[in-house]
């Protein structure tokens, strides 16, 4: 068969492709990103057989997804932890409504918080939809999880999630590829009344998701992706999820003298689990993210046989990532062959681009405010979110996408003035463009400075959906078009634009400063194109 070189997110792509995909929608968040990154530059999404997008946030993208289900055909979407929390509502309700064409969900998840907010464990929303979940141990895994998946997710009629967690996501492996299966053809459920979820309709959709879990049980117990390894050392038995296999492998230097149950499906196979519960004095979970599993073997008490040890024994750190390091210390083990990090530079902050828009826009807003000592400024996630950073040491808050405008619109309800919020073009469009309307409606003072660079810079460039929108959505939304301005981010402009702001920073209702200039990185990518790659 022939072998590639994929990173674990586009091995899951490809392996989608390869099983039959007809439909893939995301909005970029790293570590998810390559999924549909990788499926957009297909061949197939190239030739128009595969419909791959990105959209306005994670929330219309699996409502997307969800549709081209029922139209049949097989469909993903993709996204990161908190991007789950968006696409929450359709999460939970498509579970009930079913799927009809293979839907998958994929989560990438942000252990030790490389690019993210939290540490969220995306399996607690399985407490939640009920559906079954897929977690992936290696590259060959992350492909072959999408084809399983579908399959499942069709015979099962519910959507599949399939977990992925940064290390995996975003290191490489050779992986064999398999036959490509021809996509499905256009067929409406046999069942339509079962998406309208009135609450007559959905209650009994909801008994028999219910009815079901043995048969999701069922098929975790006899799922690849789980597998019970046996040991001749049976004081202590072992639990790893996914990617944990390999360091608990890695920390052993091989072979492993302890029983280890390998979960990569669940609901929890508790016919792979009893016998380490009955035979092992000790049990050693390991698992990226919350204590998920160990949780609910410990239960409510301290559990007297078998001791469970892990995160929440203290065993394992209580955050942050697994490492093979970490398992042997666990573990106890004397000499762990493992090799001792190599000793790294003293790491440097991050910072803006030399040039970026957000920059300039950021020493316009401290120049604006300089003399207020009691403005704050509201920012959001995205590559300004550096602001907070010297030498801007701009922006005062940032907590998840959206917030901006909603908190200014909280501390200027509360009584502070100025208050500003600072918002790039994607996330506006992605969550801020409600929080707006609200002010709009409330007459609230405050000022929205979005910085339109043309791209959803923070994640590699990927297309924007407010598209260069951004004056007209306002005006749509109810500002008043006097006091919806534009700037240009420029050294040369900073004058004319710190006096822009504070012109509508003093303006007694809501009004928007769009500071447009295109991101400085996919200005180089468009230079280089048009000159063949020279410049």
């Amino acid at each position: 068969m022939p072998t590639r070189l994929l990173l674990g997110d586009e091995a899951l792509s490809q392996g989608a492709i390869d099983a039959g995909l007809s439909a893939a929608y995301a909005y970029p968040g790293t570590p998810s990103t390559e999924i549909t990154d990788y499926a957009i530059r297909s061949p197939e999404s190239q030739g128009g057989r595969i419909h791959c997008r990105w959209t306005a946030n994670e929330k219309t993208a699996l409502e997307a997804a969800l549709g081209a289900s029922y139209a049949g055909r097989r469909a993903m979407a993709s996204m990161k932890h908190v991007g789950l929390n968006v696409a929450a509502d359709p999460f939970v309700n498509a579970a009930i409504a079913g799927a009809n064409g293979g839907l998958i969900i994929n989560v990438a998840d942000d252990p030790s918080m490389h690019s993210s907010q939290n540490e969220q464990d995306s399996r607690l929303y399985l407490e939640i939809a009920l559906i079954p979940c897929i977690e992936p141990s290696d590259q060959q895994e992350a492909y072959a999880a999408p084809a399983y998946a579908f399959g499942l997710s069709e015979r099962s009629r519910v959507p599949v999630m399939i977990r992925l967690t940064t290390r995996l996501a975003h290191s490489r492996a050779t992986i064999e590829t398999g036959d490509r299966r021809s996509p499905n053809e256009f067929s409406l459920p046999p069942d339509p009344k079962r998406y309208i979820l009135l609450p007559a309709i959905a209650r009994g959709s909801y008994d028999d998701l219910i009815a079901r879990q043995p048969d999701f049980l069922a098929a975790s117990e006899e799922s690849p992706f789980n597998a019970l390894h046996e040991g001749s050392d049976e004081t202590i038995g072992i639990i790893a999820c996914g990617i944990a296999l390999n360091y608990v492998r890695e920390a052993f230097g091989g072979d492993c003298p302890h029983p280890v149950l390998k979960i990569g499906q669940y609901p929890l196979p508790l016919g792979l689990l009893r016998p380490l519960l009955h035979r092992c004095e000790t049990i050693f979970v390991f698992e990226d993210g919350y204590p998920y599993v160990e949780g609910k073997l410990r239960g409510l008490d301290e559990r007297s046989k078998p001791i469970v040890r892990g995160r929440l024994s203290g065993d394992v750190p209580r955050t942050g990532e697994l490492s093979p390091e970490v398992v042997a210390r666990a573990l106890r083990l004397d000499a762990p062959p493992v090799r001792s990090a190599s000793k790294t530079p003293t790491p440097r902050p991050p910072a803006l681009c030399p040039g970026c828009p957000h920059g300039d826009t950021c020493r316009a807003l401290n120049g604006a405010l300089e003399a207020q000592e009691s403005a704050r400024i509201f920012s959001d996630i995205g590559c300004y979110t550096l602001g907070a950073l010297p030498p801007y040491s701009a922006i005062d808050t940032c907590v998840e996408m959206g917030a901006s405008i909603t908190m200014a619109r909280g501390a200027s309800d509360a009584g502070l003035r100025p208050a500003v919020a600072l918002i790039g073009d994607s996330t506006f469009t992605h969550s801020g463009m409600t929080g707006l309307l609200d002010c709009v409606n409330d007459g609230t003072d405050l000022t929205v400075v979005i910085v339109d660079n043309g791209t959803v810079a923070m994640t590699g460039g990927q297309r924007s959906a407010a598209e260069s929108h951004i004056r007209s959505i306002c005006i749509g939304l109810g500002v008043d078009p006097d006091h919806v301005r534009t700037i240009e981010p420029l050294p040369n402009r900073h004058a004319e634009n710190v006096a822009i702001l504070r012109e509508e920073i003093a303006h007694p209702g809501p009004s928007v400063v769009i500071a447009e200039r295109e991101c400085i990185q996919t200005a180089r990518r468009r230079a280089r194109r048009s000159t063949g790659g020279t410049t």
